[in-house]
């Protein structure tokens, strides 16, 4: 009886990506994550939320957006073709994975918890609209997101390490910062949604509830938050050059300092300013960009050697 053998296992008898290719399949999940979230928040920031007023259809009676819709229903219609997109790099990400050699079951995992959170959320931005735009649900749509970027960093990043057990490459107190560096970054995201709820730009021109505090006392803890984030990447950048750190986990701490005193300006002067909505767009993008900086550091303080190749029998000597 012959074995019928899955369309990636197909794939994987008659290919194997070079490391390059690999790298490029996991980062390209990487960017469309990217610009996923920021194209998302141009739907909020455009009042085209409820651009399509139902979920899976645009409206009851069509899958596509309508002209009756106009721009607000062309822009949330666009958002969500951007989906497929975001699911053809994931699944180039996956097939990659699938096809290398030695076959990397880690990463494969990684590769395919990208595509269950993709889906998870394509289900959550249904409810969010079928919630009428309800706050928390555009925070928890937005936060999910967010862990699809760091499980798609992740993945990237192992693309270009082996698959043996992690060894550190700095001193312990040095890891536990990092760690507190990435638990505080979680907590200034999560933040940042309480002032998106709360604030202007609800995503559509109707009555769109929003969180019950004051949008500048909301952001006004924000701002506490990213204080202490800020604070946090300065003392790494000096300890890791006091205890002569690796080059690139150096680099990776100096480029985490750079976004966030970026991002923190960003942030002071879209407030005092109005919260215009392109400043709100490249805060959301450069909120992106910080937490994958936090993700890229956290993995640069240790390392994974690559599996030894398989032994090999020697041919056995016979007699004459």
């Amino acid at each position: 009886m012959v074995a019928v053998q899955t369309p990636l296992a197909h794939i994987a008898q008659r290919w194997t990506p070079s490391p390059k290719i690999l790298r490029r399949a996991a980062l390209s999940a990487v960017l469309m994550t990217v610009v996923i979230i920021v194209t998302g928040g141009a739907v909020r920031l455009t009042g085209s939320g409820l651009g399509c007023d139902t979920w899976p259809k645009c409206t009851d009676d069509s899958l596509f957006a309508t002209p009756e819709q106009g721009i607000h229903g062309a822009i949330e219609f666009g958002n969500r073709m951007l989906t497929y997109v975001l699911s053809a790099a994931v699944g180039w990400a996956i097939i990659a994975v699938r096809a290398v050699k030695p076959r990397r079951r880690g990463l494969g995992r990684l590769t395919w918890a990208q595509f269950w959170i993709v889906m998870g959320n394509a289900v959550l931005g249904g409810i969010t609209v079928w919630a009428g735009l309800n706050p928390w649900t555009v925070a928890g749509h937005f936060l999910l997101a967010n862990a699809l970027l760091t499980v798609a960093t992740v993945a990237w990043v192992r693309t270009g390490e082996g698959d043996q057990p992690p060894r550190p490459r700095v001193p312990r107190p040095v890891r536990k910062l990092a760690w507190a560096i990435v638990a505080v970054s979680a907590v200034l995201i999560t933040l940042g949604t309480t002032v998106t709820g709360s604030g202007k730009h609800a995503g559509d021109s109707s009555d769109v509830p929003r969180m019950p505090w004051d949008w500048a006392a909301a952001a006004h803890v924000h701002a506490i938050a990213a204080w202490v984030v800020c604070a946090l990447a300065v003392a790494m950048w000096l300890v890791l050059r006091a205890v002569d750190a690796p080059d690139d986990t150096r680099a990776r701490a100096r480029d985490l300092l750079l976004v966030v005193l970026l991002q923190g300006l960003l942030g002071y002067v879209q407030y005092f300013t109005g919260v215009p909505e392109l400043l709100v767009a490249a805060h959301m993008l450069g909120s992106s960009l910080m937490w994958i900086a936090v993700v890229r550091l956290a993995l640069s303080l240790r390392e994974r050697a690559s599996s030894p190749a398989p032994a090999t029998k020697s041919p056995s000597l016979t007699s004459a």
